[in-house]
């Protein structure tokens, strides 16, 4: 049986507590209910789940970002789990945010390669195919046995800059790792492109050595993929008023915003924070400088069209 054959003539659309809004958000966009789903918890807090419709021969896409707590995740494999033994046809893992995939690699003696481990655990779940945003590292696509759509959070903040009235733009990356996202965001708005070098004595401990590029009475826009303690983005854009920026922007796809996140960039000399809703971000971890971007429109079209066997890549051209 070819694939095309596998793909029924309905669509279903379930969503796990991680991010019910952003759930939300894609059901409208797609025009369809979300599936009616139960989700609860046993008295010793072990997660409870019940798919309560009919998903045999369906094409079922579940929407789950796997942010802490570790629950998010439990929730996300039982809900594979329970649509697998209920006849899905094929099921995708739409997960916004990818967690635990910092820890890519054996950098040091005894220690786990977690974002493996979650790859594997998705896949002998029951799902057919994941789709997600702005992988910590793109080498992650390869810890997968089955197929991986990855999508860039890029077009949604493209968009919003070229709204902005910026001047003399210079595109930074705060490190080595984001060079590549930066240089892209470079190209796409016009500007120019400037590197951080920086050391990291110790995990969310970054020190800037230097600055290649020039930012002196330009604005900038730093760009990465995620915002954690936010320690190595505030030191940035310190280390950039320090040789003469005018206007700093920071933008970063994933807004885990921990710890002392919050109070560090509302101190910061910085103009906007700029994230999407790939995690949801409550009212406590808001402040005035953070501007939240919608990716309910960009990830509905990419179910659309995997839905419809039709290219994810179009989404970039």
């Amino acid at each position: 049986m070819t694939d095309g054959e596998l793909i029924p003539k309905k669509s279903m659309l379930l969503a796990g507590t991680a991010n019910r809004s952003l759930a939300e958000e894609i059901s409208q966009c797609l025009g369809q209910p979300l599936c009616r789903l139960t989700i609860k918890r046993f008295s010793d807090g072990e997660i409870f789940v019940r798919i309560d419709e009919n998903v045999r021969g369906r094409d079922v896409f579940i929407v789950q970002s796997t942010n802490p707590p570790g629950d998010n995740w439990l929730e996300l494999l039982l809900l594979i789990d329970a649509a697998r033994r209920a006849s899905a046809a094929r099921i995708t893992a739409v997960i916004p945010y990818f967690g635990y995939a910092r820890q890519d690699r054996k950098d040091q003696p005894r220690v786990a390669i977690s974002a493996k481990v979650m790859a594997n655990m998705v896949a002998k779940a029951g799902a057919d195919r994941v789709l997600s945003i702005d992988f910590h590292q793109h080498q992650l696509q390869g810890f997968f046995d089955i197929p991986v759509d990855h999508l860039y959070a890029s077009p949604v903040f493209i968009q919003h800059y070229r709204q902005l009235p910026l001047k003399d733009l210079v595109v930074v990356a705060p490190d080595v790792g984001s060079a590549k996202m930066a240089r892209s965001f470079a190209q796409r708005l016009e500007a120019s492109f400037a590197i951080i070098d920086k050391r990291r004595p110790s995990a969310n401990i970054a020190e800037v050595v230097n600055v290649v590029g020039e930012v002196k009475d330009r604005d900038c826009l730093l760009a990465d993929d995620m915002v954690d303690t936010a320690g190595t983005l505030c030191e940035a854009v310190h280390a950039l008023k320090r040789l003469g920026a005018k206007k700093i922007y920071c933008c970063a796809s994933h807004p885990l915003l921990s710890g002392p996140a919050v109070d560090r960039l509302a101190a910061a000399p910085l103009e906007e924070l700029t994230v999407t809703n790939t995690i949801f971000t409550p009212e406590t971890r808001r402040f005035e400088k953070l501007r939240i971007l919608s990716v309910a429109p960009l990830l509905s079209r990419a179910i659309e069209y995997t839905h419809s066997n039709e290219s994810i890549s179009s989404l970039f051209d």
